[in-house]
């Protein structure tokens, strides 16, 4: 009988797949997950707090060009919040090194004027060395 070898390979599929199973609950966080849980409980600026004005917008959208456009940055340096607001910018989240820090706080003063920058940018591995 053809059906039992089958009926049998599915039994045991079943049966075992709660071992294949990832146990969700140990999965790592990204990094910068409890800095989020912290903003959305404090008065730090977020995401949310973007200004819809056209000037806002442009500058928000021109620094985050900047970034992605810049090879040497990291891939957390490339997508740290950008918030314009009032024409001032707001930087936040983790990037690899001071110097990629340095670079966007840089990039975002050019773009919004000195004065116009609330630097909250932190260095996610500060003991390792700049390139």
């Amino acid at each position: 009988m053809t059906y039992l070898p089958i009926a049998t390979s599915i039994l045991i599929a079943s049966l075992a797949g709660g071992v294949w199973a990832a146990d969700v609950s140990k999965t790592t966080a990204p990094d910068n997950s409890a800095v989020n849980v912290r903003d959305a409980k404090g008065g730090a600026s977020t995401p949310l707090d973007q200004s819809n004005a056209a000037a806002d917008l442009k500058l928000a959208q021109s620094l985050r060009r900047a970034l992605t456009a810049e090879n040497s940055l990291s891939v957390n340096a490339k997508n740290v919040k950008i918030i314009a607001a009032g024409g001032v910018v707001t930087l936040r989240g983790p990037v690899e090194t001071s110097a990629e820090r340095e670079w966007i706080y840089a990039k975002a003063v050019q773009l919004a004027g000195s004065g116009n920058v609330v630097n909250q940018l932190e260095v996610a591995n500060p003991e390792r060395n700049n390139p």
